[in-house]
């Protein structure tokens, strides 16, 4: 804050005290004196840089007669960019040499969000970690919101410089190609609660920009139900292409409701995984043993007889309850009650598109660092090809479970006969009538539809025709039909 309330003749005196270069712009005489204090500030430079505060403060009030308004304010405190409006900059209350705590206030980084941190520390504000992402470098620790006014609407601003390490990785990370290894910067928001840690969650009216321009940030997903509001997916934003990779000063503003709850914002350099890299890692430190599996399997028929699982054995299907595919990669939550899995591979792809991290058996969260590649199974699929389904054992044994259809088939098809059960009288008469005048029983094949069922009695009929009689008989006893009808 001493620093970027310098005006140009101070940043000149304080970057040749140290021989650094005087020449250039103010906002690069600025990026050189904010390296300076979050890399190489000794105690002779923090005294240099009071020395300076104080005798420009000094003689700012000995030649002022009357009190003004923004005597405490610092007019170029973020004149740093032209693109900086003074409607949108937050009053600094100037600050007490007495009171500085200097490891507090000037360690490796530095932002404009808030009031001087307190001398007595506090638990800090922490972030679920995401899979999908490896931290590189904490460029803004968790910093909570602090609104400076009554207003509904609060601004707070974040002022930073990048490191050459810092864009020398973002811009390597551009030759890769496909996206693999890609590095960017990631803003992150959830409330401020240490006591667990916490999801990115946006406050209400939320607008970030950065530098010149706003960034996009996610929407609400309409609801169709009646009375339930729209939702909004909360993840990490990217602000890497809307910030200068080079040694200029960035600027990042979040506009925020202040409407009761608190929040807190990070900033971080991270590196992007991909699924196929997670999976990789999966298999290497996820794997449990088989002889574990097994016990596991013997403790859950044995502590477990009274539920809906048989004491006898449980059944695992080899299908995965995702994609409805043959496991390749069984995988489940080390939470998870059940013994049934899913596929690692499409688990992850899922997650990569859209994170949720809920296991499709049970429905409960099932994260990253929680899954486990079981062993047993994995041994069971390269031995058991044939079967869509096991059966485990109360022994920790299993044996596959063959298609209900391969079991039941029967070589002859059930026949119901109604009727009579006389044989004699289910064979047809030249008039078509059984013995003593009954009709003739019919014959239901159950096997057969009713278009089969039909061909077959007409052949039927044709067979019974040529056994039985010649065909004139019929023809006899029709034309005697014919003439009793006249």
């Amino acid at each position: 804050n001493m620093v970027m309330s310098f005006r140009v003749s101070d940043l000149q005196m304080l970057l040749g005290f140290v021989g650094r270069s005087k020449s250039g712009l103010k906002h690069e005489l600025v990026t050189r004196a904010l390296q300076l204090v979050q890399f190489d500030c000794s105690p002779e430079v923090f005294k240099k840089i009071k020395e300076l505060y104080e005798t420009r403060y000094a003689k700012k009030s000995s030649e002022v007669a009357q009190p003004q308004p923004q005597q405490h304010r610092s007019p170029e405190a973020l004149s740093i960019h032209s693109s900086y409006d003074r409607g949108s900059t937050v009053a600094r209350t100037s600050i007490s040499t007495t009171n500085i705590d200097y490891p507090a206030l000037y360690g490796k980084y530095l932002n404009g969000l808030g009031r001087l941190p307190p001398k007595v520390a506090k638990p800090e504000v922490r972030l679920v970690k995401l899979p999908f992402y490896t931290t590189l470098d904490e460029l803004l620790k968790p910093t909570e919101l602090v609104p400076q006014n009554n207003e509904k609407l609060q601004e707070s601003p974040c002022i930073f410089a990048l490191t050459p390490r810092q864009v020398e990785l973002i811009r390597n990370s551009r030759y890769f190609s496909l996206g693999i290894n890609n590095v960017s910067f990631l803003y992150r928001i959830c409330y401020t609660d240490t006591s667990s840690p916490q999801e990115d969650q946006y406050p209400p009216n939320i607008a970030v920009k950065v530098n010149h321009s706003y960034c996009s940030v996610p929407g609400y997903y309409p609801s169709n139900k009646p009375g339930v509001e729209p939702k909004r997916p909360c993840r990490p934003i990217n602000l890497t292409h809307l910030m200068y990779l080079s040694a200029a000063t960035n600027r990042i503003t979040i506009t925020w409701g202040n409407y009761g709850k608190s929040y807190s914002v990070g900033l971080y350099l991270v590196r992007q995984m991909t699924s196929a890299e997670l999976l990789q890692r999966l298999k290497t430190i996820g794997i449990k043993h088989p002889e574990l599996c097994k016990a596991l399997v013997k403790e859950k028929l044995r502590l477990d007889p009274d539920s809906e699982i048989a004491t006898t054995g449980v059944r695992v299907s080899l299908i995965c309850p995702l994609v409805k595919m043959r496991l390749s990669v069984p995988c489940r939550a080390e939470t998870c009650a059940h013994l049934q899995c899913f596929d690692a591979v499409f688990y992850l792809q899922m997650n990569e598109k859209k994170p949720t991290w809920m296991c499709p058996v049970c429905d409960k969260p099932a994260p990253y660092d929680q899954l486990i590649i079981d062993g047993l199974l994995s041994k069971i699929l390269t031995e058991c090809e044939d079967a869509d389904e096991i059966e485990y054992l109360v022994d920790g044994s299993w044996c596959p479970i063959r298609a209900e259809k391969e079991r039941s088939c029967s070589p002859q098809c059930p026949i119901l006969v109604l009727g009579s059960s006389d044989v004699n009288g289910l064979l047809p008469t030249p008039n078509g009538n059984g013995e003593n005048g009954k009709a003739t029983a019919d014959v239901v094949d159950l096997t057969l539809d009713s278009s089969s069922s039909e061909e077959e009695e007409e052949e039927d009929e044709e067979e019974d025709d040529d056994d039985e009689g010649p065909q004139p008989k019929r023809r006899c006893s029709y034309e005697k039909g014919l003439v009793s009808a006249c």
